[in-house]
Order: structure tokens, then C-alpha cells, then sequence
């Protein structure tokens, strides 16, 4: 399978897995619901006015919560792959075996509630799941879960004060075209490839099917754990008031041994807004992104 073919199945995969029930996190229940043991009442009304930065909710605590909702997940995770793989792993797509999915819909499911908690606004304020600002995002989020090269440093880049303050002096389009659409559709096309792989690799246990769900179920385990741990410390590094003109020379660095692309940028403060990138880039008309 190549790149192409990668992506397309990735994408498959993305559209199928946002329709399924329960994928969508409703922001503000989620955040009443995780920090209501831990603040105030009133923080968490400013948090889901604005959001848990900028109600100055102790990173420490984030923190806490983030690996609560990883541990819960990721056990949700394997317990429902489980079952998948006892179905023999068809049951929901003629083309995407249904553990596949059900990994998916909790993966976004983790992605979704990690980054409200790190300060990400509503992703569904449209209801809509077909918005391509949404698949972006969502997507960027799934590239930094896989470990996919310059997913995390483009978090950085489109959430920490420094990041957007030197980057809006970038043309916005080239900001999008150089940057955030390449990262984009190498996390899709690196997904879509390793779905290709792990699939098959798995697809020799359905035969047999207890076999088939105790490793479905197990592999899940593993592996959306660590996923949701490798999004955990991106996002945390994302808000991280400690990040420096030298940690964003290092991120255009390896934004650039992604991409192929010079980035060059002067460094002295400016004003920025948050979102400008993402709100862009989903008007994009650019072929594969």
C-alpha cells in the first residue's frame, strides 16, 4: 500500500468512526463532570467560558485528571476490542474491521477530552462532524497519539503564547501551505499505513476467536495507553509557560525536517489570536489537504 492508498483508508476510517455513537464529548458536561472534585465551582464556569488556562487551573491538576481519563479509556478500550474480536472484527465496515473502529472512536474520544482540558475551545459548537476544521484538529491530535513526526511541535506552534505571536508575522498562507497542511497529511498517510500493518499482523488471530480477543483486547490495552500519554505530554507542553523563543527555534527546526520547508521568521512579540491557523486551513482548496 502506498502513501496515497494510506491516507484514503485513514480517512475511511476517521469518517466512519466520527458517526458512531458516544464519539462526540459534550465540552462543558465533560469539564463540570472531571474538575468538580478538584476547583470550584466558579473556576470551572470560567473554564467553560473561556477555558482551564485562562481560569488559572493549577496544571498539577490537569494533570491528575488527564491520566484518570487515560486509565479509563484505555480499559474501556480493551474490554470492547475484546468483543470486537470475538465478532471476527467485520461487524461495522465491510473495509475497516470493527475493533479498528472501536479504537478509533475511543481514541477521539481521549483526544477530545484531553485537549479541553488543556485549554482547546469546543470542536462541536456547529454540531457538525463533516467540518473540515474539525477533522484537522482532530487529526493533528490523532498525529501527536501516534507519535507522528511534527504533530507535536505543530501544537506547540498554534497553542503557546510565544509560538503565536512570532508566527503571525508569517504570511497566514504560507504558515498553512509550508506547515500545518504537510503535517496534516503525513499523520494521515502514517495512519493509514500502520492501520494497514497492525491489521493484517492481527488479522491471522480472528480465525481462532477467544484467541482473537484476548490479543485484540490486550494490544488495545498497550497501545491506547501509551497513545494517550504521548497526547497528555504534547498538550501539557503545549501550555507550558516555560516554553522559550529557543524551544520555538527547535520546533521550526523540526517542522522543517518534516516538511522540506524553510520557515523563516523574525523573533520579537507581537499580538496574536489562538485559532487563526486551524479557521485557515479549513478553507483551504489544496489537493490532499
Amino acid at each position: 500500500m502506498n502513501n496515497k492508498e494510506g491516507k484514503n483508508k485513514f480517512e475511511l476510517a476517521l469518517t466512519i468512526a466520527l458517526k458512531l455513537p458516544g464519539v462526540k464529548v459534550n465540552r462543558a458536561s465533560f469539564l463540570k463532570k472531571e474538575l468538580r472534585n478538584y476547583v470550584s465551582k466558579e473556576k470551572i464556569n470560567q473554564a467553560i467560558k473561556s477555558n482551564t488556562i485562562e481560569a488559572e487551573i493549577d496544571l498539577h491538576v490537569l494533570d491528575k485528571v488527564a491520566k484518570k481519563i487515560i486509565s479509563k479509556r484505555t480499559t474501556q478500550t480493551a474490554r470492547t476490542s475484546f468483543f470486537a474480536g470475538l465478532l471476527g472484527g467485520f461487524a461495522m465496515a465491510a473495509t475497516i474491521p470493527a475493533d479498528t473502529l472501536q479504537f478509533f472512536r475511543v481514541a477521539l474520544k481521549i483526544a477530545q477530552e484531553l485537549a479541553y482540558l488543556y485549554g482547546f475551545e469546543d470542536l462541536w459548537i456547529d454540531d457538525n462532524a463533516d467540518s473540515e476544521k474539525v477533522r484537522k484538529e482532530l487529526i493533528l491530535f490523532l498525529g501527536a497519539m501516534f507519535g507522528v513526526g511534527g504533530a507535536n511541535a505543530t501544537l506547540r506552534l498554534i497553542s503557546t503564547n510565544i509560538a503565536k505571536q512570532e508566527l503571525k508575522k508569517l504570511p497566514r498562507q504560507v504558515l498553512i501551505r509550508n506547515i500545518y497542511l504537510p503535517v496534516i497529511k503525513k499523520i494521515a498517510e502514517t495512519i493509514g499505513l500502520k492501520m494497514t500493518k497492525d491489521t493484517f499482523t492481527k488479522g491471522g488471530t480472528k480465525a481462532i476467536p477467544l484467541l482473537g480477543g484476548v490479543i485484540s483486547g490486550g494490544l488495545t490495552y498497550i497501545s491506547m495507553k501509551s497513545m494517550g500519554n504521548r497526547l497528555r505530554l504534547a498538550l501539557e507542553s503545549s501550555v507550558d509557560k516555560n516554553y522559550t523563543r529557543e524551544d520555538l527555534k527547535n520546533d521550526i527546526q523540526d517542522l522543517e525536517r518534516v516538511t522540506g520547508e524553510t520557515i523563516d521568521i523574525q523573533y520579537e512579540a507581537v499580538e496574536s489570536e489562538s485559532n487563526d491557523v486551524i479557521e485557515e486551513a479549513s478553507i483551504e482548496k489544496e489537493e490532499g489537504f
